[in-house]
């Protein structure tokens, strides 16, 4: 079997785990997470919103991401999926760090958390493009970046429709080839209720006293690692689609 066969059958698993109905734990935490989300006030949600919409603003027409790897064109699929691995383990300790710290500082630092840890996706997903080939200097491939992080924290509803998008992206990214205004199509309100309740059981349990470091570094881990699967599977279907990457 060639490395891309097995890679066909893996995202096959990925795809079939993706839509599969939630366990009992999932469905028991964003139980919680609605209970808490109850609780909080609408400035609050307002707040979290903007953050989201001033961090993909960024991400789509500032250069703060832009990394200063070089695009890596013509690389073998197993060969950027090495790397891309070796650049997971580098940003995975950078998140648990940064859990730890803000989990072990109170509420205070779980304030500074929220834009921090999306800071950190976004310069992992930004290098991960140069990696699979991709130039994060051009518009429809911050579009592409903004859509992989949107597929992982989405609902399954969302989610079906972000990975058809993905793997049409050949036709799609058409129309994302100058500075169209992408960020006035998105529905902020949804992007940032899924991203919330997508993380917020795990992070939760970072603002626990005494347990805080510990649910941080826990939390931002898992949380990583889940973009990395998703981002991985994006920009591999994309390679074997497109093998002269």
């Amino acid at each position: 079997m060639s490395y891309e066969q097995q890679v066909r059958k893996e995202i096959a698993v990925w795809e079939h785990n993706m839509f599969k109905p939630a366990g009992w734990l999932e469905k028991t935490s964003k139980s919680i997470s609605q209970r808490v989300n109850q609780l909080i006030p609408p400035k609050m949600h307002q707040i979290i919103t903007t953050t989201i919409r001033t961090i993909v603003r960024t991400a789509l027409f500032g250069a703060e991401y832009t990394p200063k790897r070089p695009v890596q064109r013509g690389i073998k699929l197993e060969t950027a999926d090495q790397e891309a691995n070796q650049l997971f383990r580098l940003y995975q300790k950078i998140a648990v760090a940064e859990g730890a710290g803000t989990g072990a500082g109170g509420l205070v630092l779980n304030a500074v958390d929220f834009p921090a840890f999306i800071a950190i996706k976004m310069k992992f997903l930004f290098e991960l493009a140069h990696v699979y080939g991709y130039d994060t200097k051009v518009f429809s491939e911050r579009v592409f970046t903004l859509k992989v992080f949107q597929m992982t924290f989405a609902s399954p509803h969302n989610r079906a429709k972000i990975l058809h998008s993905i793997k049409q992206w050949h036709i799609e990214q058409e129309q994302w080839a100058s500075d169209t205004p992408y960020a006035n199509t998105l529905d902020w309100e949804t992007f940032q209720i899924e991203y919330r309740d997508a993380i917020d059981f795990r992070k939760m349990l970072q603002m626990v006293p005494g347990i805080g470091a510990l649910a941080g570094a826990w939390a931002n881990y898992t949380i990583l690692e889940e973009l990395r699967e998703f981002a991985m599977n994006a920009y591999r279907l994309r390679k074997l689609n497109d093998p002269e990457r």
